[in-house]
């Protein structure tokens, strides 16, 4: 067996052309996903990056494995304690580990163990590969070292080679030389010159005005990634700056497939195509951004091309990230690790058979602190911090019609957000019961200051609002979060 998995950071699934996307950024993957399965409903646990990854490699969602945030105590595996042995109980969690006790040689292209200080992550690699810059690598610093390592070893038997790329991640970086495809295709057309005018009026981080966060700044160093937007001229900027990244992502995949095929190796080799979060590109009046629970940065691409399985399907069943391990271990016809909580999917790809999960929950606790349920038609969204928006407590937005949540129908659908709530008690209440020591790491986050990426920010941020003439914000945030005006920020 080979697989190369290619690892996308913050790729969105209908930002591909085999999703439905009309501009042209994806033919590498379009013709991975022609020869395989599409998942069209497939959500990382948790989100962003770090929790979403730890999901992955332990096969447990964050409340269960600890790592629900980007700094403080919820950004670190749960310690195991006493019971922890000559090895830990991550290491006996790993993705990575268990492929290589199948015999498989297993090999990572990425920084994000240096990102992240996750020293965890490539517990049970046979080799690292650290592209050294932190996540700010573009794509032609990456495929050199992966084209390497298939030089040597594309012909070998039994193989994992992990790539990941970041080319869609913020700040969008495609080189001033691979030009703009994009600049005469027309914009995705739910967005409006009203609909921004409506959020230039609104507070909150990674707004439309203040897209560096908490302010408007632009750095030189990556022209394609606005400020600001306060028009469908500035919108244009922004869609295509996010789609030369995934283009030059996916120009650099068909380097590596081409590479397989010259080794002759390509038609026996399983691909499988996935990210770790998608990306917020106006949705919630959150731009440039993957900072809350909702249905946009939670949902990612799956594309998996396995030998013998089914090809050219679409699966609308619903799945988390961490079923992968499950999967895998079925399709190797292996025992999964005691501990997994996913579910597999093998059945879809071997007979197109439905195997999804009846509902998803899912969280988020690095900029805003939410958790979300997806069942039928339905995303709904439990606010505990907002990232400084005044969203409500509640949010409800039927996905199906309305995927970038330009609808809220909390208030019109109360019996539904009575369901998701009891939804998410009832799951809330089976995690906890599973836990050593009953600490539920969201609010970990809430004691310890509130998500990282907001901490101590909001003096400043006050001083802006009025600033820029959307003073009459000041009295609602300073009265949802007054306890947070001291201290300065560390984002």
């Amino acid at each position: 067996m080979r697989l190369l998995f290619l690892d996308i950071d913050t790729l969105c699934p209908d930002h591909l052309g085999c999703y439905g996307y009309g501009r042209p950024t994806s033919p590498n993957i379009d013709r991975i996903a022609a020869g395989g399965m599409r998942f069209d409903q497939y959500f990382c646990s948790d989100a962003p990056c770090l929790p979403s990854r730890t999901a992955l490699i332990t096969g447990q969602c964050g409340l269960r494995n600890g790592v629900v945030g980007h700094g403080g105590t919820a950004a670190d595996p749960r310690l195991q304690g006493s019971s922890r042995g000559f090895t830990s109980e991550i290491a006996h969690l790993s993705l990575w580990g268990w492929l290589t006790q199948r015999g498989l040689h297993t090999a990572s292209v990425s920084p994000f163990a240096q990102r992240h200080s996750a020293v965890w992550f490539p517990s049970g690699l046979t080799e690292t590969y650290d592209t050294g810059r932190g996540g700010m690598e573009s794509a032609e610093e990456v495929t050199p070292v992966a084209l390497d390592w298939l030089a040597r070893h594309a012909r070998d038997d039994n193989w994992v080679l992990h790539v990941n790329y970041w080319d869609p991640h913020t700040p969008y970086r495609a080189p001033a030389e691979f030009g703009n495809p994009f600049e005469d295709q027309p914009l995705p057309s739910w967005m409006t010159e009203d609909i921004i005018a409506a959020h230039n009026r609104l507070p909150g981080g990674h707004s439309s005005r203040e897209i560096n966060m908490w302010d408007d700044a632009v750095s030189p160093r990556y022209p394609r990634h606005p400020g600001s937007v306060t028009s469908l001229a500035d919108f244009r900027r922004l869609i295509d700056g996010y789609d030369c990244g995934v283009a030059y992502a996916d120009l650099h995949v068909g380097r590596l497939l081409n590479a397989l095929a010259d080794a002759g190796v390509l038609d026996d080799t399983a691909i499988l195509v996935t990210s770790d979060h998608g990306e917020n590109l106006g949705e919630l009046n959150s731009y440039a951004e993957h900072g809350s629970s909702d249905y946009c940065t939670h949902r990612i691409p799956m594309i998996i091309r396995w030998p013998d399985s089914v090809a050219g399907h679409v699966d609308h069943g619903l799945h988390y990230n961490l079923d992968l391990g499950p999967t895998l271990a079925e399709l190797l016809d292996a025992p999964p690790r005691p501990g997994w909580q996913g579910r597999s999917y093998a059945p879809a790809l071997q007979s197109g058979a439905a195997c999804g999960h009846e509902q998803l929950v899912l969280g988020a606790c690095t900029h805003s602190a939410m958790r979300s349920v997806r069942f039928g038609p339905w995303q709904y969204l439990r606010v505990y911090h907002d990232f400084f928006h005044l969203w409500p407590r509640e949010m409800l937005f039927n996905v199906a019609e309305d995927p970038h949540e330009t609808n809220d129908l909390a208030s019109a659908r109360p019996e539904v957000c009575a369901e998701a709530a009891r939804r998410l008690l009832d799951w809330h209440d089976q995690q906890m019961s599973g836990l050593r020591d009953a600490v539920d790491p969201l609010w970990t986050v809430m004691r310890e200051g509130g998500p990282e990426h907001c901490r101590g920010a909001l003096p400043a941020y006050l001083e802006r609002l009025k600033a820029t003439g959307r003073g009459e914000h000041v009295a609602a945030l300073t009265a949802r979060h007054g306890g947070e005006l001291g201290g300065r920020s560390q984002s």
